[in-house]
């Protein structure tokens, strides 16, 4: 799986948990709608700055949505509660080698 592909599916997943749909997301992360929705079907990149607009637009830190990116990528599921997420730092720290 590649990046752009699994932040697309965390980006809807969140979008659709905050109960937002695209045209809202797009508006309150400054990005065109058609470009969101390539995001969230993974055809295109995000770079840094755009993806901290949409992230603060979906009301959640930029940070989250990379670490629930890479927990995907590794095959985790992504966490809906902090309790959760602490778990799967958790799991994925058992996964990475200790050097």
């Amino acid at each position: 799986m590649l990046f752009r592909e699994a932040l697309g599916e965390v980006l809807r997943e969140t979008r659709l948990a905050k109960g937002m749909t695209l045209r809202q997301a797009s508006k309150k992360g400054c990005m065109a709608l058609g470009y969101l929705s390539e995001i969230e079907r993974g055809q295109k990149e995000l770079s840094s700055e755009p993806l901290r607009s949409l992230a603060y637009g979906l009301g959640i830190p930029a940070h989250e949505l990379v670490f629930k990116t890479g927990l995907r990528m590794a095959g985790l599921d992504v966490p809906d509660t902090a309790e959760v997420l602490v778990e799967r730092i958790e799991e994925y720290a058992d996964l990475v080698p200790q050097n």
